[in-house]
């Protein structure tokens, strides 16, 4: 089978690309899966160039998600035939990752794929979406149904649907984004305001700031994340998913006890099987947005290397499915 894979050297230097080998062998509970679709995310990135913090085991293939058919079973869960989709977990970090052409795992890994999506659909969200989707669900199960929501790294693949989701379930959007090019790509997916990183991005000694927002919706983390929260209102609610800009926080208490704010983390990689089902099966229904196409670049295993390129240097916009 043909696989992307990251190799380390003698002297500790990488290499990636694709090459031919043996289509691997299951065991007891576990599934072998015919990959039709894959995705690119920012962690399968800094996989490919040897990040310690993501990968270890070398030579290694990248891609934390995957789907496609059921090929062989030694599980009573599944059987050959079965659409199914992996997303998280350990898969793509020291476990041979989505981007092969077969792919093993422990049955415990395993979603079958909600009826209403198609293998390419769910991919397209992947990753991504998954954690778009549990951001947005966390707003809705705290209360906040409506008002305006500040989308941080709006350009990036959990950004994008993220303004996407929560635009069609009836929200004012606001997008931060680096990218002025991209200001009426953002307004296409519904946001209807969109600030440059440049202007939100600015640290001041202020404890906190005038309410401006129900919710945040943050990608990035760091000083952005912190300025965010000077400005929800009161009761309001943030989500955290992402450390692009910076995995420390310099914030103050004052958001927390004065307005009631609340900070909730979003973990798509350990989460519990049924709340990523839950989660699949809002994005197959209330949560499914009809620009998928726009946010989509498709490529093949050849071209990964490129888009890892893009996804590094903060070129890339929406997400990469990889077609298998």
């Amino acid at each position: 089978m043909k696989a992307f894979i990251v190799e380390k050297n003698d002297n500790k230097e990488f290499s990636a690309g694709l090459q031919d080998i043996e289509i691997p062998k299951i065991e007891e509970n576990e599934v072998l899966i015919k990959a039709t679709y894959s995705s690119l995310n920012y962690k399968d990135a800094l996989s490919s160039i040897g990040n310690p913090g993501v990968t270890r085991v070398f030579p290694h293939i990248t891609g934390i998600d995957v789907a496609g058919t059921i090929e062989e079973s030694k599980s009573d869960l599944f059987k050959t035939g079965d659409k199914v989709l992996v997303t998280g977990y350990d898969l793509g970090m020291n476990t041979n990752g989505g981007h092969s052409e077969y792919v093993k795992v422990p049955e415990s890994w395993v979603v079958k794929i909600p009826s209403g999506l198609s293998d390419k659909e769910i991919m397209t969200y992947g990753t991504a979406g998954l954690t778009a989707a549990l951001s947005v669900n966390e707003l809705l199960n705290n209360g906040i149904k409506a008002g305006e929501v500040l989308v941080t790294g709006a350009t990036g693949g959990v950004g994008s649907l993220a303004v996407a989701i929560l635009s069609k379930l009836g929200f004012n959007v606001t997008a931060i984004s680096g990218k002025e090019e991209k200001i009426d790509f953002l307004k296409s997916l519904g946001a209807k305001e969109v600030i440059l990183r440049k202007e939100f991005d600015v640290e001041n000694k202020r404890p906190m700031g005038s309410e401006k927002y129900d919710a945040v919706v943050d990608t990035v983390g760091g000083n952005i994340l912190a300025e965010a929260l000077k400005i929800i209102k009161y009761d309001g609610v943030a989500t955290c998913c992402g450390l692009t800009s910076s995995f420390e926080l310099n914030t103050n208490v004052f958001p927390f006890i004065l307005r009631g704010v609340r900070l909730i983390g979003i973990d798509s990689v350990e989460c519990k099987l049924d709340k990523k089902a839950a989660a699949w099966e809002k994005l197959a229904n209330e949560f499914n947005v009809d620009v998928l196409d726009d946010l989509t670049t498709e490529i093949n295993l050849e071209e990964i290397q490129e888009a890892y390129n893009n996804l590094l240097s903060g070129k890339s916009v929406g997400r990469y499915l990889v077609k298998l």
